[in-house]
């Protein structure tokens, strides 16, 4: 509980490389996860080659800890190796569906997660980068992965250059419910964003942006409707490359 209850996002790392086999064991505890029918819908793309990272770059959005991380990681959905193994034991299925996409997202998550408490555990520092859905097809093409294999998200791991300030959270009574779902009054909203809008870095943010509040700064300036449909778009066109269906 410490370790998670400590979790700090790093960015910045070391020149100081991570032993294959310190790799191979945090990979090992991220298999470890719990998974959809113990069928593990995922894989784990390994990068530590300089001239790959700096391929990988630009479309995470050239963000420093991909090209200055010892290690890089892209964790896939992966439903090709499941069809390849039932086409030579001589049973097909189709998991080309909304359904199960869902399903490897969540073994995806639980992979990852696992990994990066074990990274932490481990005295090493981990970002999640999740500027992969964003430019999922380029990534793809650089990462050769077949039809069937979705790149959903990236994690730098390294050793940490600094300990940043932990990143505010929400307070429990805000996303815990108890027996059922309670929706939110306004003044529920106003107290449990209170924190969060009241720290320096939020009153920085809407002061350079020339907005009137954080939530404006969220949606006019960092993620905004017409960024989300544009790439919404290009994601959606290549998972019906794929072969996925979302007829109803």
């Amino acid at each position: 509980m410490e370790l998670l209850l400590n979790h700090r996002t790093v960015r910045q790392y070391l020149e100081k490389d991570i032993d294959v086999s310190l790799l191979n064991s945090i990979l090992e505890s991220g298999i470890r996860a719990s998974n959809t029918g113990n069928m593990q819908l995922y894989s784990i793309i390994v990068t530590r080659d300089e001239e790959n990272k700096n391929l990988l770059a630009p479309f995470h959005f050239n963000q420093s800890m991909v090209r200055e991380a010892p290690v890089v990681l892209t964790i896939c959905y992966d439903i090709n190796r499941f069809y390849k193994w039932c086409d030579i034991n001589g049973t097909q299925t189709d998991f080309n569906n909304l359904l199960w996409l869902l399903t490897g997202c969540i073994d995806v998550s639980l992979v990852s997660q696992n990994i990066c408490v074990a990274a932490e555990n481990s005295g090493l520092g981990i970002c999640y980068l999740g500027t992969v859905l964003y430019n999922a097809p380029e990534i793809s093409n650089i990462l050769n992965l077949p039809k069937g294999v979705i790149p959903l998200t990236t994690i730098s791991i390294g050793y940490p250059a600094q300990l940043p300030d932990q990143v505010d959270r929400l307070p429990l009574s805000s996303v815990v419910h108890y027996e059922n779902y309670k929706d939110y009054s306004s003044e529920n909203i106003s107290i449990g964003y209170s924190g969060k809008e009241g720290l320096l870095s939020s009153k920085q943010f809407i002061a350079e942006n020339k907005k009137e509040n954080l939530a404006q700064v969220f949606t006019e300036v960092r993620y905004k409707a017409e960024d989300s449909r544009y790439f919404s778009q290009k994601l959606c066109k290549m998972l019906v490359e794929q072969g996925f269906s979302f007829e109803v």
